[in-house]
């Protein structure tokens, strides 16, 4: 073999090597850009968040703002629809570049993701059976709650949340279950909870909003005393591409200062949850 076709083989094996190892800086805005396509991870079943609506169609809140950001991009949206917890433990391998599903940035999800921006706070509450005596988180001492798995509703529920991202405001712990009961999304644990009070669950730790709107869908639950706690909420991106992170982050600095966030909050909420005040 010549010097010209091992040093072509060398440099082959060397570009196949470092296409095993993550995208280095740049390299995923590049593949977006280059395929005119962004990919997001989302819930499929988080209702107003994201959800599937009549006409087969992801919509929601969370779906809105990934639209949003890609027409700030100059890229059409595709949603993959993963499980919660495949996207919190990160190592996407490029099967998503971004999640829109209402993450918390915290300082041990930050070990492997980028925040680019926080787009909303939301009120998390507890959420009981209508025919519940309790009338106080303190009246479930002892009882069992359900909550999703790996969320930050289950740390609240665990009494092992810390919410240490920019207006985050304090809180305190109201719960003290004798049992935690993981779920898939928040809409699984509902379904066990309208079996009746105790039957399964004597409560749910979840957004309010999405208690509200399972409300709203008919099912026999209400909110008990007021949101426990306030979470912001973030895009996420895996760890290591600052171009894509600054892109994103200008996107939704622009949709708040023109005011699409706050129209989509008041669309699907009824009232602007992208400001704290």
């Amino acid at each position: 073999m010549t010097i010209w076709n091992r040093r072509h083989v060398t440099m082959a094996a060397v570009a196949l090597a470092l296409g095993a190892y993550p995208a280095h800086a740049g390299a995923v805005l590049d593949r977006v850009m280059a395929a005119g396509t962004l990919k997001v991870a989302t819930d499929a079943n988080w209702a107003p968040q994201s959800f599937v609506n009549a006409s087969n169609e992801l919509d929601g809140f969370d779906v809105d703002v990934a639209k949003a950001i890609g027409k700030h991009l100059g890229v059409k949206v595709e949603f993959i629809t993963p499980g919660w917890d495949i996207i919190t433990a990160g190592h996407w391998a490029g099967r998503w570049d971004m999640h829109a599903g209402s993450m918390t940035p915290t300082k041990k999800r930050a070990e492997i993701f980028d925040f680019p921006a926080v787009y909303y706070y939301t009120p998390a509450a507890v959420a009981v059976h209508k025919d519940s005596k309790a009338k106080t988180p303190a009246d479930l001492d002892g009882k069992v709650v359900g909550a999703t798995s790996t969320s930050t509703f289950e740390a609240y529920a665990k009494k092992d949340l810390t919410l240490d991202a920019a207006g985050a405001p304090p809180f305190e712990y109201k719960l003290n279950p004798k049992e935690v009961h993981s779920y898939e999304n928040s809409t699984t644990a509902f379904d066990d909870l309208r079996l009746g009070d105790g039957v399964r669950l004597d409560a749910v730790v979840s957004s309010l909003p999405s208690i509200l709107d399972a409300e709203k869908a008919g099912y026999p639950i209400k909110q008990l005393g007021d949101p426990v706690f306030y979470e912001p909420l973030a895009v996420a991106i895996e760890r290591g591409d600052p171009e894509l992170c600054a892109k994103i982050a200008d996107a939704v600095k622009a949709m708040k200062e023109d005011g699409t966030l706050s129209k989509l909050s008041e669309k699907w909420y009824g009232q602007d949850y992208s400001k704290t005040n």
